[in-house]
């Protein structure tokens, strides 16, 4: 079953989310403050992050880049993630921290949807012992 951990302050976006993942097969995992996100991402291993641009006292673009500066020293798993923006304006700010997956707010259930199953497809296969 994947792991997806959502990261948000706003307990909205949590609800939003989790009702547009409410099928059987996904289990989704809360966090609402940036710096625990990374620890979060070592200790459960999820197979997608779905991070808003706000992250209570810490920002989604910093989320992700300690994300990426922590897996590339190995010291945290590499995880797909997916950033919600809040204007389309920011999609300019995702490249500049190499975000490739995102969805600018209000998303539509379905699209978040078919965004994460088409993720989660795309991940490469985890091998066991490895």
């Amino acid at each position: 079953m994947p792991l997806i951990l959502v990261a948000a302050d706003a307990h909205w976006v949590h609800d939003d989310v989790r009702a547009a993942l409410v099928s059987p097969g996904f289990e989704v995992i809360d966090v609402f403050d940036g710096a625990a996100v990374t620890p979060t991402v070592v200790a459960r291993r999820p197979d997608l992050v779905i991070a808003d641009l706000q992250i209570g006292n810490m920002g989604g673009f910093a989320v992700v880049k300690d994300l990426q500066l922590e897996a590339s020293g190995g010291r945290a798993p590499e995880v797909q993630i997916l950033m919600l923006l809040d204007r389309q304006a920011d999609v300019f700010l995702a490249g500049r921290v190499s975000v490739e997956h995102y969805l600018v707010k209000p998303f539509d259930p379905g699209t978040l949807r078919r965004t994460v199953k088409r993720m989660l497809a795309m991940a490469p296969a985890v091998v066991a012992g490895a």
